[in-house]
């Protein structure tokens, strides 16, 4: 009866009576009291409703069915393929719209049927992926500021090295707990290369001069960067360190100068073989000969055993509690090592390079701490 009354009615109803019906009708059968032939012929009228030449009403449906496990399984996915503002409604809730569906519309969508997607409360990993690997920019921000979305290590790789030079995405990311660190890496090295290549700072440095800040600048924020890094997270970073060529000794010169113990210790067990418990044992109460042999097995330059063994045993007195230092005092003692402080620079010009570099290690930590020392004071 209600199917019949439904097709004589419709044919003749205005777009608006249309939009009331469809929504009234979906509200009926997702009411578990209508008895089960009622049911059956609401849902002949419902599936008639899919090829009503009004999208305005088919959204309404589409609305109506979109948060319901009850819906019947055939229409929302008819709804999901409709056009994109219709389709939207049951892409972002409906429970009922399996990963494999929404995959192909991932796939074969558009940009704003792959935000609806990324936008859903709950996105699996496998979803996850396909969004980042095809998904456009704005479905991957929207993924990437979803609090319900399982992305897997390699998706956020994906994700930074298709959009990582957009600023929107990197926040999103950088923002997110779950964040590799080997990622917030690569995150760092894009904003690098975006700051490299704007036009105010090429005018105003140069190019050469650009790279060179830009790239001491991403130095001194991975270093910031070990900080936030799990120790279980170190070997993906250290890999990708390597594998990009900026394990270098420098930055592990950098590293110990700036107190990062754990991280050298990591770097050392990868590039050695050691265990952990041995490599741990060195760095926390080995001596000299012991140090410089670990560092030689990890193909650390001989150059850098003497600077490094000493900043190792001012953040072990540190650690202790017997002896108050920073960054300041220990790049110092390392250039005292080198007989590279002021006023020697017979010495000096033995050991240029590495010299050169803990002297602007030093600089470096001076402006820092006078900084903020100036900061401490504007504040009282």
């Amino acid at each position: 009866m209600i199917i019949r009354h439904f097709l004589t009615w419709i044919g003749n109803a205005r777009v608006s009576e249309r939009v009331a019906a469809a929504s009234a009708l979906s509200r009926a059968f997702l009411n578990h009291e209508l008895p089960f032939e009622d049911r059956c012929e609401a849902e002949a009228a419902l599936t008639l409703l899919l090829d009503d030449p009004s999208p305005k009403v088919r959204a309404a449906l589409s609305e109506a069915l979109s948060m319901s496990r009850q819906a019947p399984p055939q229409i929302v996915a008819a709804l999901a393929s409709d056009q994109d503002d219709v389709a939207e409604w049951v892409l972002v809730r409906s429970p009922i719209l399996m990963d494999g569906d929404l995959i192909d519309r991932v796939a074969a969508g558009s940009g704003r049927v792959q935000l609806s997607i990324a936008s859903r409360p709950q996105v699996s990993m496998s979803l996850s992926a396909a969004i980042a690997e095809v998904g456009e920019l704005a479905a991957c921000i929207a993924l990437a500021r979803n609090e319900g979305a399982v992305i897997a290590s390699l998706s956020y790789r994906r994700l930074v090295e298709r959009f990582g030079h957009d600023a929107a995405l990197r926040e999103a990311l950088m923002g997110d707990a779950s964040l590799p660190g080997e990622c917030r890496h690569m995150l760092l090295v894009k904003l690098g290369e975006v700051l490299r290549e704007a036009p105010l700072v090429r005018a105003l440095m140069g190019e050469r001069r650009a790279h060179q800040i830009t790239r001491d600048a991403c130095m001194r924020a991975s270093l910031t960067l070990i900080e936030n890094v799990p120790v279980g997270e170190h070997a993906a970073l250290i890999e990708h360190l390597r594998l990009r060529g900026e394990l270098t000794g420098a930055f592990l010169l950098r590293a110990v100068a700036h107190g990062k113990v754990d991280f050298l210790g990591s770097v050392l067990m990868a590039l050695s073989g050691q265990t952990e418990g041995r490599v741990r044992a060195i760095l926390a109460s080995g001596r000299d000969v012991a140090v410089m042999a670990l560092l030689r097995g990890a193909g650390v330059s001989k150059e850098l055993h003497g600077v490094v063994v000493v900043a190792l045993k001012i953040w072990r007195n540190v650690a202790a509690g017997r002896q108050v230092a920073g960054v300041q005092e220990v790049s110092w003692a390392m250039l005292r090592t080198l007989d590279a402080a002021q006023g020697q620079s017979e010495s000096f010009e033995q050991h240029n390079d590495v010299a050169a570099l803990i002297r602007m290690i030093h600089l470096e930590a001076l402006r820092d701490n006078a900084r903020d020392h100036a900061l401490q004071i504007t504040a009282a």
